[in-house]
């Protein structure tokens, strides 16, 4: 076994390499061996696999797991947030993330049931034991209920197809994606911001003005929108979008005329980007040395600076009045927006890596996802953490059967939990629905050769069928298409039964989870050295994505 966690620790940090725009002859050398690597882990893999061998993460059946309450006193800020103030994200979306063809089915007279119905917080298949429910099922029945809704759900996604088309335009990794009506937007480590039709899969605008890499991207609201184009004496209908760059640049796009209408400097490298939209709108931004700033939409001018995160902020998302803001060094923050002129960004909770488990330093790569009292985090591993902000409670969601898989992102869609796998050791890579609030395994989405998913957006059609975007080394657009008609998917749908047995696991990585974790490799093999961190061979700055970007 210590052969295989040498393997997939190497495999790990020439993916990591991969990613990086200038490379090293040293670096090239390191990724060229990528496929011997992959062919001795496979053999290895193959020397274990037995009875009583696994690679894996499942839980073990035999051993219970409990879940790790946090110390109040050492973690929980001194104030809670005030009770008087209702967050909007509290209420939870009774949406099931159907595809159109279930609905169809129902509209029909089908049996597809919609899921929904729990509170946010509870575990898998939990339901309320109150004897008084409002329904008037016992708790029996509910669970009954719970478990037809589920199926028929799963059987849904099971016969969904998707068309696929690449946008092509890019000549490097496209590292954030968003969607505005018909129109979906790339931002690129090749400095450039892209527009483009989705009927036609065609390039609409290129839209060039960033001198480094475009980190993020965000789109504001069409009410805020319509504020900016009349004092810009635009039509109300323009739509804006934000881009933030290593280029240390936030820069403001009209996207019918293609032009920037503002830059905002922030004086740091902007590796994450939201939209707030309380109040009268804020853009929140995150920088490659730990900063968090807010700047008003209406004056443009900086009303808050915090040194928020030890290392990058690698993500930011608003939620009602709330902000979660991610690092590198897997610290999460969550803040209240109090719509103020001067510092309105009011710390809620800090939780650390001590607390979320992701100890991964500079070189982390930490996504987070929102949803009620709960933050989904992406950070490179084969599993989903998922933070209950308000206590720490820490649990995690298995997305990979085998620890050499990474998740890369996690998106939510309605009633759907997404989140990109990509598996070191051989290449392949899928997308892994889970339902919510239950985070229940539906199934897999994969097709050949697919890349590396680094970044995904998702919108419904005006007939409720899901058209998604992700982004990576390629760009490509997915169309779900109609129940009836002749035409052939290009996505094979499959399950991985091994991952129905860890719907939601407590909190606990074992010995092994944490070996493999570990990013530093200093022993020598085949004269080549050992495989370093990014930021290591350059003695730049660690974070990843200031390594992707140089």
């Amino acid at each position: 076994m210590g052969e295989v966690r040498k393997l997939q620790k190497k495999l790990r940090q020439i993916e990591n390499l991969e990613i990086k725009i200038n490379l090293t002859p040293e670096e090239k050398f390191k990724i060229s061996r990528k496929a011997e690597l992959r062919s001795r882990l496979a053999e290895l893999q193959l020397q274990l696999s037995g009875p009583q061998q696994t690679l894996g993460i499942v839980g073990d059946g035999n051993k219970e797991k409990m879940k790790r309450q946090v110390d109040a006193t050492e973690t929980l800020p001194s104030q809670m947030p005030p009770a008087s103030k209702i967050l909007k994200g509290e209420a939870e979306s009774k949406t099931t993330g159907m595809p159109a063809l279930a609905a169809r089915q129902r509209a029909a007279g089908g049996s597809v049931a919609e899921t929904g119905g729990l509170q946010d917080g509870t575990e898998t298949a939990k339901v309320s034991l109150q004897s008084g429910d409002e329904s008037g099922c016992s708790p029996e029945q509910l669970l009954q209920q719970e478990e037809a809704e589920f199926l028929s759900l799963k059987a849904s996604w099971e016969k969904v197809r998707f068309r696929l088309r690449l946008l092509e335009g890019h000549n490097d990794i496209v590292t954030s994606v968003v969607a505005v009506d018909n129109l979906v937007v790339s931002g690129s480590r090749d400095t450039t911001v892209k527009v483009w039709h989705v009927p036609t899969a065609t390039e609409q605008k290129n839209l060039g003005g960033h001198t480094g890499g475009v980190t993020c991207l965000s789109a504001p609201p069409p009410e805020y929108c319509r504020r900016l184009a009349w004092s810009l004496s635009l039509s109300d209908k323009e739509r804006f979008i934000l881009s933030g760059s290593a280029d240390c640049y936030v820069k403001i796009w009209a996207l019918s005329i293609g032009q920037c209408v503002k830059s905002v400097y922030t004086f740091n490298a902007v590796t994450a980007l939201c939209f707030a939209p309380e109040g009268d709108g804020y853009i929140i931004s995150g920088s490659d040395g730990g900063k968090v700033q807010a700047w008003s939409w209406d004056t443009f001018q900086n009303c808050q600076s915090v040194n928020a995160h030890q290392e990058a902020v690698t993500s930011i998302q608003s939620q009602g009045p709330l902000v979660f803001s991610g690092s590198a060094e897997g610290g999460v923050s969550v803040w209240e927006n109090r719509c103020s002129e001067r510092d309105p960004l009011k710390l809620l909770h800090h939780w650390t890596s001590q607390v979320t488990g992701l100890s991964g330093g500079a070189d982390g790569r930490l996504k987070l996802s929102p949803r009620g009292d709960r933050v989904f985090l992406a950070y490179g591993r084969a599993w989903i953490k998922i933070l209950h902000w308000r206590t720490g409670m820490i649990s995690r969601l298995t997305n990979h059967s085998s620890i050499t898989g990474v998740t890369d992102c996690v998106h939510q869609t309605g009633g759907l939990l997404i989140g990109s796998c990509y598996d070191l050791a051989n290449g392949e890579s899928s997308l892994n629905l889970f339902s919510l609030p239950q985070c229940r395994y539906l199934a897999s989405l994969t097709w050949p050769d697919a890349p590396r998913i680094l970044c995904f957006a998702a919108w419904t059609t005006g007939s409720g069928d899901h058209r998604w975007v992700t982004g990576g080394r390629d760009l490509i657009v997915w169309e779900q298409l109609p129940i009836s008609g002749k035409q052939r998917g290009d996505v094979t749908v499959k399950r991985d039964s091994r991952m129905d047995s860890t719907l939601l696991e407590s909190e606990g990585d074992t010995e092994e989870d944490e070996e493999t974790d570990d990013y530093e490799d200093n022993e020598d093999e085949g004269g080549g050295g050992g495989v370093r961190p990014a930021a290591a061979d350059n003695g730049a700055s660690s974070s990843w994505l200031r390594c992707a970007l140089q």
